[in-house]
This record gives structure tokens, C-alpha cells and sequence, in this order.
């Protein structure tokens, strides 16, 4: 007995985007020695890394992103970043390791991926706690100083601003830039707030490819569950349910891909390892916005404990 033998006629009957097959999801799952095998439809340069602890996780990931933008300054390159908010952690080891090597960032333009929202797209104050551009600005913009990425260079997904960035990035990699991606994984499966149920409204995966971004798109509500448990103290009240978010016509422009997968919550609890298996193992489809990554080159870092056994255990 399990989802597949009792969803019908239950509660959560049509809740889960159409286009899910769970028994290939279940099937995606196979013993934690096995998460990093290659698969056959991931690029030669993707590579997942398995972190064993969050202390590790954190310097990685702040070490790679550090690198691109170090590696660009050496090349005398622009660099586009397109930025998440989380996971956090990895920031302050960009800030670390920028400052020990001494690297300014003034070739660097960031585009912050999304943003809570209303229906309009309005936005929260920056100097919300609970704001993206506020997150950003106390964990990697302000810290750095001088060292830090101008403030015109900046880029958050307001209303206003998340129209024009298709056209800024394709204005920098005309200039000889290249696009890093750095992202996370949603319980949903989805890159930035682009939520698998959007596949419905496209006629086609080469349609849904190019859609660049949405102004106040509508979060799945597990979505809005796992930031009310991860972001806001558990506070479902807090949480918008809308969001300004890039879509797969941006970050599958990605030259390099940074990512990082840590929902472990302790005891034994966890929320994220299902979706990493599904984002390795079930094959590129819109339905599964991170099936996708494995595409592009890159790493993506992930805590061990998210490989499982991923079997029951009462808590």
C-alpha cells in the first residue's frame, strides 16, 4: 500500500502537476552509492558532488562561484550571473574567498532569478526582511565592500526590471560573456519560482524552452510550504503566493551551472531527496523543471544524507 494504490479518489487526486508519472518517479530512486552514476542523457561536463557535511556544502559551493568570477576577471571577461536566494550559506564564502585573492567584481552583472510577488508583480520592499534584493544585499553585495558588484550592475526581478533582462544577457554574451547559472532545487522540482504545472500551458517542450520569465506566477502550494518551513519559521501566513520568476529561456542559456541541493532538517528528516533523484534519473521533460540541469555543464553539490535509503522512518 502507498501513493500510487491510494491516490485515486483521494484528496490528492489531480493536486500534483498533470504531467508527473509517479511510478517513474519511484523508479528514479535506487540505492544512495548510486546517485552519482552517469546517466545517458546528461552532459560529458555535469557532475554531481556528494557533500558529508553542511560545513563542506557551504565552502564548495562558495568556492565555485568565487572561481567563475575570478576566472573571468582573468580572461578580461564580463561575467552574467544568474543568482538565487538560497541556499545562503555559500555566500559567505564568495565574500571569503574573493576578499582573500583580492578580486574586484566590477565585471560582474548579477541577475537575481526571482522574486515574491503579487498578482501585478508588485514586489517587496528591498528593505524587507523577507526580500530577495534585502537577502542579497546583507549576505554578498554589503560584505564584499569595496570589492563588490556595482550597484547598476545589480539586477532584481521586480516588474519593471524582469522584462529587460533577456535583453541584457543577450547584450553580454554578445560581448564575449559568459552566462553562470547558480541555482537550488524546489520540492517541486522547479529552478527558480518556474513551477512544473507551467508545462500545461505550453503546446510544446520547444515552446516552454524559450518562455524567458513570468510577472506574478502562481507557486504550487508545496512550494509555498517548503519556504514557510525553510524561510519563514514555519509561518504559512508570511509567505506570498505569487512570484516574479526567470524562466527556462534564460537559465537553459547557461554556459556553466552551479547548484546545490541541502534540504536535510535533522533527526533523520529531510524534504529534498525525492527531488534529486527525479532531477537526475527522469529524463528532460517541462513537467520536471530540474530534469533539465543535467544538461548543461556544471556541478551540482548536494548533502549525502538526500541520497537516502530513502525509506520509511517514523519520526
Amino acid at each position: 500500500m502507498n501513493f500510487m494504490t491510494t491516490v485515486k479518489g483521494s484528496a490528492l487526486e489531480g493536486f500534483y502537476p498533470a504531467g508527473w508519472d509517479f511510478d517513474k518517479i519511484d523508479a528514479c530512486i535506487d540505492a544512495p552509492e548510486k546517485v552519482t552514476e552517469r546517466q545517458a542523457h546528461w552532459n560529458e561536463g555535469f557532475t554531481p558532488i556528494k557533500c558529508e557535511s553542511l560545513a563542506e556544502f557551504e565552502t564548495y559551493m562558495g568556492h565555485e562561484i568565487a572561481m567563475q568570477i575570478r576566472l573571468a576577471k582573468e580572461r578580461g571577461e564580463k561575467l552574467a550571473m544568474i543568482l538565487p536566494v538560497g541556499p545562503m550559506g555559500m555566500y559567505k564564502w564568495v565574500v571569503y574567498f574573493l576578499t582573500e585573492w583580492r578580486v574586484k567584481c566590477d565585471h560582474v552583472y548579477t541577475f537575481n532569478m526571482d522574486e515574491w510577488a503579487d498578482a501585478d508583480g508588485n514586489t517587496l520592499a528591498p528593505d524587507n526582511t523577507g526580500a530577495f534584493q534585502y537577502a542579497m544585499e546583507q549576505a554578498l553585495f554589503n560584505p564584499l565592500g569595496e570589492l563588490t558588484v556595482p550597484a547598476d550592475q545589480r539586477n532584481f526581478a521586480t516588474k519593471a526590471n524582469l522584462p529587460t533582462y533577456p535583453e541584457k544577457i543577450a547584450r553580454l554574451k554578445a560581448e564575449g560573456a559568459k552566462l553562470v547559472l547558480v541555482y537550488g532545487i524546489g520540492r517541486m522540482c522547479h529552478i527558480a519560482f518556474w513551477e512544473p504545472t507551467f508545462a500545461a500551458d505550453y503546446a510544446s517542450a520547444a515552446e516552454w524552452e524559450k518562455a524567458p520569465y513570468r510577472i506574478g506566477a502562481k507557486i504550487h502550494p508545496l512550494t509555498v510550504e517548503q519556504n514557510a518551513l525553510t524561510s519563514f519559521k514555519s509561518r504559512t501566513t508570511l509567505v506570498p503566493c505569487r512570484a516574479n520568476t526567470i524562466g527556462p529561456g534564460l537559465f537553459l542559456q547557461a554556459d556553466y551551472a552551479i547548484g546545490g541541493a541541502d534540504g536535510i532538517l535533522g533527526r533523520g528528516m529531510q524534504w529534498q531527496g525525492m527531488s534529486l533523484w527525479m532531477t537526475l534519473r527522469y529524463g528532460k521533460t517541462p513537467w520536471i523543471t530540474s530534469s533539465y540541469i543535467p544538461t548543461l555543464a556544471g556541478k551540482l553539490f548536494f548533502m549525502s544524507e538526500l541520497a537516502g535509503p530513502l525509506v520509511a522512518e517514523c519520526n
